[in-house]
């Protein structure tokens, strides 16, 4: 296993972290205890969640993920093996059931990250995120971001900073991360910490062959502020590993859960055709090619890999050892030129 450290801090994660958002939904408690001592056995010691998991968020499961950490923490003992990040929930009708308080104002925050412990049966967590912005923007498959003059929402970076000191000072949380974030986000949150408040370390985005959107703005703050990309679905909801080029696979995630179909596209098949040709030149598995390329892009901290089989989970992990060639990058970049970003 390869390791970097969580950016400004002394915490080593491990280039691959494991996602946890079909533990309590398409899989059961046993499989995930499973994927967690396997991937403990490998060197994995990152693991991320979220109050809202499983995925598809609905009440009857909502927390079952952390319920299933927290039930293998106290079976084994192992908290200290593990380097543990969660989020909290912003406001949007898909979380209503979540909590009533939703956002980011200081009780909402509370609420949710005591209910996250609670579940994680653990006195802290070591990575802290907030799940998507309060304010309208685009996230969630936008490319282009629309003003809408009717929003009520007010700038409260400082604010919510402030919140969230105060969970740091007490111990509960170790650092603070933001997702589905933007290069305004950001940089409003990083000029907010100042030298007094919290700085954001980390950005969990989605990035993958087929959505590099972020290469356009947000890296070179990454590289500049030093922080560090925390990128989600870097198989494109299993569409890069190739499964799904003659139809969506029967039974898979995009066939049981179709609102996930931007990453089916015609477009996004196309260029994943494209890359499958380029990994068989160079007789490599497209899963490996696709989870390579991300690994080693420099402002990436940890590449959240996520598995329903251990079949998967072994060949996601061993893409830690893929190094790519100039040569394949190149001709990964040409790709890219010929169709970029089919899946945002």
């Amino acid at each position: 296993m390869k390791y970097s450290n969580l950016p400004n801090t002394s915490i080593k994660v491990s280039k691959i972290c494991l996602g946890s958002m079909t533990w309590g939904e398409q899989n059961t408690e046993a499989e995930g205890h499973e994927q967690i001592n396997y991937a403990l056995d490998k060197g994995v010691n990152f693991i991320d969640t979220a109050e809202m998991y499983s995925i598809p968020t609905k009440a009857e499961t909502q927390g079952s993920t952390e319920k299933v950490i927290g039930s293998w923490f106290k079976k084994t003992g192992r908290r200290d093996d593990v380097v543990i990040a969660s989020k909290v929930a912003g406001p949007g009708d898909m979380v209503s059931h979540v909590r009533e308080n939703l956002g980011f104002h200081k009780e909402a925050i509370k609420d949710a990250l005591h209910n996250s412990l609670k579940r994680l049966q653990t006195d802290h967590i070591d990575l802290y995120q907030l799940h998507w912005p309060e304010r309208n923007t685009n996230f969630f498959g936008k490319l282009d971001y629309k003003h809408d003059e009717s929003e009520e929402w007010e700038e409260n970076f400082q604010e919510i900073l402030e919140s969230l000191q105060e969970f740091v000072q007490q111990g509960k949380i170790g650092h603070i991360g933001l997702s589905n974030e933007t290069p305004y986000g950001l940089m409003k949150f990083l000029q907010a910490a100042g030298d007094k408040l919290p700085k954001v370390v980390t950005v969990q985005n989605p990035y993958s062959l087929l959505n590099r959107k972020d290469e356009v703005g947000l890296t070179e703050i990454l590289h500049r502020e030093n922080v560090g990309l925390f990128p989600y679905s870097p198989l494109g909801m299993g569409t890069l590993s190739g499964k799904h080029l003659d139809g969506i696979q029967k039974n898979s995630r995009l066939d049981l859960f179709p609102q996930y179909k931007r990453y089916s596209n015609d477009l996004a098949v196309e260029a994943t055709r494209k890359y499958k040709d380029l990994a068989d030149k160079h007789e490599l598995s497209l899963t490996h090619l696709a989870l390579a390329f991300v690994n080693q892009q420099k402002f990436v901290t940890s590449n959240i890999i996520g598995a329903t089989t251990m079949e998967q989970l072994k060949e996601n992990i061993e893409s830690v050892d893929i190094i790519l060639s100039d040569e394949i990058l190149k001709e990964i970049d040409e790709i890219h030129q010929q169709i970029p970003n089919p899946a945002p």
